[in-house]
C-alpha cells in the first residue's frame, strides 16, 4: 500500500452496515493530503442503498449490483465488507485475491472451514485483513481489560457473561438472520461479540465447549411476512410483549434461548448465556481471579460502571473500588469511529492493532461448535486450533 496519496475505498454492502464505513471518509485536503481517505465505490443489490451512497459522496462514485466489478477497479485500494454473513467468505476471498485490504463485518464467516479459507487467503496473498470485533475498542471493555492486565484481580480462572437481547424479536427473526441456512446461530452471529471478549479478559481460546438452548418464544407467533418479502428488522420499544410481535420470518430455525460453556486453551472455565426476549438490552461480563473480580453493570458509556472487588467481604453490593465510563460520541459507544480509524491507519502504515484475524475465527468456531452441541444433546465438541503458520502469521500484527 502507498504511503502517500489518498486512499481509495469501496463497500461491498452500501447499506445497513455499511454506513459504519462513513467514519472513513476524509478527503484528502491542502494540509495533509497523505492523510485523505475517500469512499470511491458501494455495491449493493438493493437500488435504494445504491442512490443513498451517491448521495452522501457524490456523483463520481462508481455504483454496482455486481461485487465483482467493483473489485476489478485497479484505483481502489480497500473494501469494507458489511454484506449480510453469509456472504462474508465469498466476498472477502475474492477481495483479498483481487489484492484489496479488506475489512470484514463480524462473524468473519458463519463456518469453521469459510473462517479458515478467509485466514489461508490473506496469509497466502499478503494482503492485509481486518475484522470488525468493534468491541474490543469500548470504553469499558478496555477498563476491564486494563484491571485484568494490571493484575486487581490475580490470575484469571473463570469469565461468566449474560447477554439480554431486548430487541431481539425484532433485530434477528425477521429477516434472514431467524435462518439456520444464513447464520448458523444466534451463538455465532450475535454471540461472535461475546465470545470474542470472553477470550480477550480471560487470554485463551475455546479448545472445548457444551451448550444447552432452544426455540423458546418465537416459534409460537403465526404472524409471518412473505417469503418474497424484505423482513423490518427495526426496532422498536412499543413491540412488546413478545409474543405480541409481527411480521416474522417465514423460516425460523435458530434458537431464541442458549446457555454454553467453555473450556480455553490456557484453563480458564467460561459460560455465556443468551436470550432474545428480555425486557432490556445490555451484557455483563464478570472475570474471576485469584485475587479478586471484575464485572461491568451497563454496556453503554455514560450510563455504566466497571467494579472490582479485591477484598474478602461477607457482602458487597459495589465492590471495593467503581469506575465510571464516561459518555463518548460515534456508534456502538464511540467504537465505531474507533476501530474505522484503526483499520484505515493499518491499512496505510501497517502496526500493531487490537482486533484479530485469528481471534475473530476462533470466536466462530466457538458458536459453531456450541451450536453443534446444543442441537445434538449438549455433547462436548473439540475445537480444532488454526495452523501454526497461519495464526503466527496474523499474531504478529496483533498488540
Amino acid at each position: 500500500m502507498p504511503a502517500k496519496g489518498e486512499l481509495q475505498i469501496g463497500v461491498i454492502g452500501a447499506g445497513g452496515r455499511g454506513n459504519l464505513a462513513s467514519h472513513a471518509h476524509r478527503p484528502r485536503n491542502g494540509a495533509r493530503p497523505e492523510d485523505g481517505v475517500r469512499l470511491v465505490a458501494g455495491c449493493d443489490i438493493r437500488r435504494e442503498a445504491l442512490d443513498a451512497f451517491r448521495e452522501k459522496y457524490g456523483p463520481e462514485v462508481f455504483l454496482t449490483e455486481d461485487y465483482r466489478e467493483l473489485l476489478a477497479r485497479d484505483e481502489i485500494d480497500a473494501v469494507f465488507v458489511t454484506t449480510p454473513d453469509y456472504w462474508h467468505e465469498e466476498h472477502a476471498v475474492a477481495a483479498l485475491e483481487a489484492g484489496k485490504a479488506v475489512y470484514c463485518e463480524k462473524p468473519l464467516a458463519i463456518t469453521i472451514e469459510g473462517c479458515d479459507r478467509i485466514l489461508r487467503t490473506a496469509r497466502d496473498t499478503g494482503n492485509r485483513l481486518y475484522v470488525g470485533h468493534n468491541m474490543r475498542h469500548m470504553s469499558v471493555i478496555q477498563k476491564m481489560k486494563e484491571l485484568i492486565d494490571g493484575g486487581a484481580i490475580g490470575e484469571v480462572k473463570a469469565g461468566w457473561c449474560r447477554h439480554f437481547v431486548a430487541y431481539g424479536g425484532d433485530a434477528y427473526f425477521k429477516d434472514w438472520h431467524a435462518e439456520r441456512t444464513k447464520a448458523t446461530s444466534l451463538l455465532l452471529q450475535k454471540g461472535a461479540h461475546d465470545i470474542d471478549i470472553l477470550h480477550w479478559l480471560c487470554g485463551g481460546y475455546s479448545r472445548r465447549v457444551n451448550a444447552l438452548g432452544n426455540l423458546t418464544v418465537y416459534n409460537q407467533i403465526a404472524d409471518r411476512h412473505d417469503p418474497s418479502e424484505r423482513g423490518d428488522a427495526s426496532w422498536h420499544l412499543e413491540n412488546w410483549p413478545p409474543l405480541s410481535q409481527v411480521g416474522l420470518n417465514p423460516v425460523i430455525d435458530v434458537e431464541d434461548l442458549s446457555m454454553m460453556q467453555m473450556e480455553l486453551d490456557n484453563g480458564v472455565l467460561c459460560s455465556y448465556q443468551q436470550c432474545h426476549y428480555a425486557p432490556d438490552g445490555w451484557r455483563n461480563y464478570t472475570i474471576i481471579g485469584t485475587e479478586g473480580r471484575v464485572e461491568n453493570l451497563g454496556d453503554r458509556p455514560g450510563d455504566c460502571v466497571v467494579q472490582l472487588w479485591n477484598q474478602r467481604v461477607s457482602y458487597s453490593a459495589t465492590g471495593q473500588e467503581q469506575f465510571a465510563i464516561p459518555a463518548v460520541t460515534g456508534g456502538h459507544g464511540g467504537a465505531d469511529p474507533a476501530i474505522v480509524a484503526e483499520f484505515v491507519r493499518y491499512v496505510r502504515r501497517g502496526g500493531k492493532i487490537k482486533t484479530s484475524a485469528v481471534a475473530a475465527r476462533n470466536s466462530v468456531a466457538a458458536g459453531c461448535s456450541a451450536a453443534h452441541s446444543l442441537r445434538h444433546g449438549g455433547v462436548p465438541v473439540d475445537i480444532e486450533p488454526v495452523a501454526d503458520d497461519v495464526r503466527a502469521y496474523f499474531d504478529a500484527d496483533v498488540e
